[in-house]
C-alpha cells in the first residue's frame, strides 16, 4: 500500500491576503475551526466594527456566547495580541480565538495566563497549509494553548486570594485604631493581607495572636520555640494553671499541643462573624476581639515567665539525659 507524505506549504501561497482570502475561506469552512477547539460555531460575520478597528470574524457557539476570531498568517506579534484583547472587551466575548502562522513562546505564555486571569476563554492556534502528493491544499489547525478546567480553577483561586487579601487588610485597618485605644499589646502592628496579627509577649517563646476567617475570629496565645521539646514542656506547664486561667478568662479555652510542629497554642474562637460580615456587624465583632484578647492576656501573662523557666529547665534536663551519638 502506497502511503503519501504530508508536505507543508507556506500559508501565503494558499491564502495571499488574511482578510480577503483566509478569513473568507474560514468563514465558509468554520467547521474546521470548530473541530479543533471542540466547540460548535455558527457561520461567522466578517469585519465587525470595534471602535476604530474591525475584528476578522465574530461567531456564536451553541450556547449563544460570542466568539471572536483574530487571524494572523505570520508569527504572532504584540499588535495582534492587543487587538485580540480589544475585541474581546468590545464584544464582551466569552471565547477569543487567535490563529497564527507561528506562535512565539511569550505569547503562548500570555494566553495561558489570560485563561487563569479572565472569565473569557482564550485559544491560540497554529495554522498550517498541507497537501499530500498532488492533492489540493488543506488547512491543518494545531491547538497550542486553550482553556482547561484546571487553568480556570487556578485562576479562580488567584482571584479569590486577591479578594481575600483586600478584605483582610481593610478589616485590620478598621480594627487596629480601636484596639490601640484599649490595649497596647498590638500598638506596633500594621495592617497586612494575612489572616493573623502577631504581637510578642515580651517573654521569648510566647506570642499573642488575633486571627480572622470569613465568618469567625480567634484570640490565641501561641507557644513557638525552635525546639519542639520546649514547646511541649511550656504548654504542659501552662496547662497546670488551666483552672485559674479559664476562670479568669471567663470560659473554657482550646488547648492544642502539636508534637510535630514548632507551634502550640491555647485559643478562644468565636463564630459570631469575620472579615466578610456586614459592615453594621463589624463594631460588635471588633469589641468582641478586643475584649477577648485583653482577657486572654490578663489571664495568662502572670504565668508566662515562670512557665518559660520551667520549659528551659525541662529542656536542659532532657539534653543532659540524651544518649550520646557515636560515629559509625
Amino acid at each position: 500500500m502506497a502511503i503519501g507524505k504530508i508536505q507543508r506549504i507556506p500559508l501565503r501561497e494558499v491564502w495571499r491576503h488574511e482578510e480577503r482570502d483566509f478569513s473568507a475561506w474560514l468563514s465558509e469552512n468554520i467547521d474546521v475551526l470548530a473541530e479543533c477547539v471542540g466547540m460548535e460555531l455558527n457561520t461567522p460575520e466578517r469585519e465587525q466594527s470595534a471602535g476604530d478597528f474591525s475584528v476578522d470574524l465574530v461567531s456564536e457557539n451553541g450556547a449563544g456566547e460570542t466568539v471572536i476570531i483574530e487571524n494572523q498568517l505570520e508569527r504572532s506579534d504584540h499588535d495582534h495580541l492587543g487587538k485580540l484583547l480589544t475585541y474581546s472587551a468590545a464584544f464582551d466575548a466569552k471565547h477569543a480565538i487567535w490563529i497564527v502562522g507561528d506562535a512565539r513562546s511569550e505569547h503562548a505564555a500570555t494566553v495561558a495566563w489570560l485563561n487563569q486571569s479572565s472569565s473569557t476563554s482564550f485559544y491560540l492556534l497554529r495554522a498550517e497549509a498541507v497537501r499530500i502528493g498532488q492533492s489540493e491544499p488543506a488547512l491543518n489547525l494545531v491547538l497550542v494553548i486553550g482553556p482547561s478546567k484546571e487553568s480556570k480553577a487556578v485562576g479562580a483561586e488567584k482571584r479569590e486570594q486577591a479578594e481575600r487579601h483586600v478584605e483582610r487588610r481593610a478589616f485590620w485597618e478598621q480594627l487596629l485604631p480601636r484596639i490601640r485605644d484599649r490595649n497596647a499589646l498590638h500598638k506596633n502592628c500594621s495592617p497586612t493581607n494575612d489572616n493573623w496579627l502577631t504581637s510578642p509577649s515580651g517573654i521569648p517563646g510566647f506570642y499573642y495572636l488575633l486571627r480572622i476567617g470569613t465568618n469567625w475570629w480567634a484570640a490565641l496565645v501561641e507557644i513557638y520555640h525552635q525546639d519542639l521539646r520546649w514547646n511541649k514542656a511550656a504548654l504542659l506547664a501552662l496547662q497546670a494553671h488551666k483552672a485559674e486561667i479559664e476562670a479568669k478568662f471567663g470560659t473554657s479555652l482550646e488547648w492544642d499541643l502539636r508534637p510535630e510542629s514548632r507551634g502550640s497554642w491555647l485559643r478562644f474562637e468565636s463564630k459570631q462573624g469575620g472579615y466578610r460580615s456586614p459592615a453594621e456587624q463589624l463594631p460588635s465583632i471588633f469589641n468582641g476581639m478586643i475584649d477577648a484578647m485583653s482577657r486572654l492576656e490578663a489571664a495568662t501573662r502572670p504565668y508566662l515567665k515562670a512557665v518559660a523557666a520551667k520549659a528551659d529547665d525541662a529542656l536542659r534536663a532532657n539534653s543532659n539525659h540524651a544518649p550520646q551519638q557515636t560515629g559509625v
